[in-house]
């Protein structure tokens, strides 16, 4: 039997009831947090956040304000956007060859006198043994296979990899926005218990030369790298200011705090409150907010200069989290640029960036790409006599039995 889709309407119809019931008080408790942060001074809140804070939650890091908004600088007229996107189909038990394939694409967009547009895509297969694992070194039987998790964490890398190509590469003096979308945080190997040589092998030999190459080429002309949360669920700004407000030490937390919820007032003033939520009620469309620091366990081996920063921007469609290095979010000129250019770049995406939606579209991996993938693997395999055999609950899919 499937879903019985009368009962579930039901009880959505009465959650539904419970949230609207809930709005009201909601909104004008919003409004009260909001209130209590304009409050806070800049110096006393920068204390208070700053790292090591012993608190139970991640707190952004204040380095300007404590909420606030600034509106974007003009743009330039000549400049360039640049985009890499990646998707990937994972090693699959039930295929007779173990392999993976990321695919990467991407744009260029030039914007001023001279406008051009191009767009690139790039299959990598992975079917020897050696691209499917990462080793401890050349020979070595201390391995660690390559999917799921980690494979979306190569992924990313490769992406930023190739952004920087195209960054090194092209002939353009104007200023350049290299766009990637998600975060500049390798989440993925955050609490995840990988042997050394995995997070060595993808942080310190492969992701940080790569952010390096960006820093290097802002040396030549400006350019500005910058990762774009869409409809984030991060709470950091809204912890940092319930660490302003709480009267309570930070020993006190450890029983009545977790990173969206805390049982005290007036601590529980912020409960459940997400940072576009505030900032949804700050910002004006094109504006941003202060510019933070995030001290995740996933980033603390990242150089200073590599450290990640963050700012949230109304787009005038929703408000996105943007991520940057600390290298362009100390210089002021370089931070006003990123924010101009995103700005320019989510006007002309009716919201969302232009560069990140064309490089999607080269990547995307479609269900029917899936499909004939699987199929030209067994094809292949089996035009040199290889064996292309599966499992019987992969069989067991396509018969029906009633």
């Amino acid at each position: 039997m499937g879903l019985d889709l009368g009962k579930t309407a039901l009880q959505l119809d009465q959650g539904a009831d419970a949230l609207h019931r809930s709005w009201d008080d909601r909104y004008a408790r919003l409004h009260r947090f909001i209130a209590r942060a304009f409050e806070v001074k800049a110096e006393t809140a920068r204390e208070l956040t700053a790292a090591g804070t012993g608190r139970p939650y991640l707190s952004a890091q204040v380095s300007e304000a404590l909420i606030g908004g600034i509106a974007p600088r003009e743009a330039p007229t000549d400049w360039r956007a640049v985009s890499v996107d990646g998707s990937h189909i994972d090693v699959d038990r039930h295929l007779p060859a173990p392999c993976f394939l990321v695919n990467l694409g991407g744009c260029i967009l030039d914007y001023g006198a001279s406008p051009g547009a191009v767009f690139f895509n790039e299959p990598q297969l992975a079917i020897d043994r050696d691209d499917l694992h990462l080793a401890d070194e050349p020979g070595s039987i201390t391995e660690q296979a390559v999917t799921g998790q980690l494979l979306g964490v190569l992924r990313g890398i490769r992406e930023l990899e190739r952004l920087a190509d195209e960054v090194e590469n092209g002939r353009w003096d104007h200023p350049v926005l290299a766009l990637v979308d998600g975060t500049l945080v390798l989440w993925g190997l955050a609490g995840r218990i990988y042997p050394p040589f995995v997070r060595e092998t993808l942080l310190h030999q492969r992701f940080l030369p790569a952010l390096e190459r960006f820093r290097r080429a802002a040396r030549e002309r400006p350019v500005v790298l910058a990762a774009y949360v869409s409809l984030p669920r991060t709470t950091e700004v809204a912890n940092a200011i319930r660490c302003c407000l709480c009267p309570f030490e930070a020993s006190r937390c450890s029983i009545s705090c977790n990173n969206r919820r805390s049982t005290l007032p007036p601590c529980d003033t912020s409960n459940d409150f997400l940072d576009r939520e505030v900032f949804r009620e700050i910002l004006g469309p094109g504006c941003r907010s202060p510019v933070y620091g995030t001290d995740p366990e996933a980033a603390r081996d990242y150089p200073r200069e590599h450290q990640i920063s963050f700012f949230y921007l109304n787009t005038g469609a929703e408000i996105a989290r943007v991520e940057v290095p600390r290298w362009v979010a100390a210089d002021e000129s370089l931070l006003a640029l990123g924010h101009a250019l995103i700005v320019q770049q989510c006007d002309k995406g009716q919201g969302y960036p232009v560069a990140i939606s064309e490089a999607h579209e080269q990547a995307v991996i479609t269900g029917l790409d899936r499909q004939l993938f699987r199929r030209m693997v067994l094809e292949t395999l089996e035009g040199r006599g290889l064996p292309t055999y599966t499992s019987e609950k992969e069989r067991s899919k396509g018969r029906p039995w009633l």
